[in-house]
């Protein structure tokens, strides 16, 4: 059964650092918009207070959470464990990115390991937490974290990286703004 928190609770934060994978999902108001659902690995989630979390954010091909926050802010981070007991556990919030620029980044870039190809935080304020069982969910074996977005970045180089940016990430494929240019 589903169970409702207004904020994050200590065993949900035990939960969350113990996973090794995160889904976050965001869409346009536009009725014939994309909904966005993308995958997140490495170590790149910390809880920051019970109601504000945060993430590193990798450079990617497209960058469609940056432009639906800038939108309506709307964001649903998921958790799923896929091994131990059965649990799911989603964080509805508001979220908007930081860059490297902004005053925010010299708060919150300390609380990361800063990867070659990080391309912003996103930081979401939590209003409901929800809890659920999870038993479909089948088990996983973890066994490490691909090295394939560090590689990429070493081999784009820092001018690579700005010049992909500046051509894969600026817009939605719905054609909205990204916070970056």
């Amino acid at each position: 059964m589903a169970k409702f928190f207004d904020s994050i609770q200590d065993i949900h934060e035990a939960f969350i650092g113990k996973q090794k994978m995160f889904f976050t999902a965001s869409a346009p108001l536009s009725a014939d918009g994309h909904v966005n659902l993308s995958p997140k690995g490495i170590d790149s989630f910390r809880v920051l207070s019970p109601n504000r979390v945060a993430y590193m954010d990798i450079i990617g091909s497209g960058n469609e959470t940056s432009a639906h926050l800038m939108q309506n802010g709307r964001i649903t981070i998921m958790f799923c464990a896929f091994d131990g007991a059965p649990n799911i556990l989603r964080l509805y919030g508001n979220g908007y990115t930081v860059l490297p620029d902004d005053d925010e980044w010299q708060q919150l870039a300390p609380h990361f390991k800063l990867q070659l190809a990080t391309r912003q935080l996103i930081v979401a304020d939590i209003h409901k937490v929800q809890t659920s069982c999870g038993f479909s969910v089948p088990y996983y074996e973890y066994k490490g974290e691909r090295d394939h977005a560090q590689k990429w970045a070493e081999h784009k180089g820092a001018d690579g990286l700005e010049s992909y940016k500046y051509e894969k990430n600026r817009l939605s494929m719905d054609g909205l703004h990204t916070a970056l240019y």
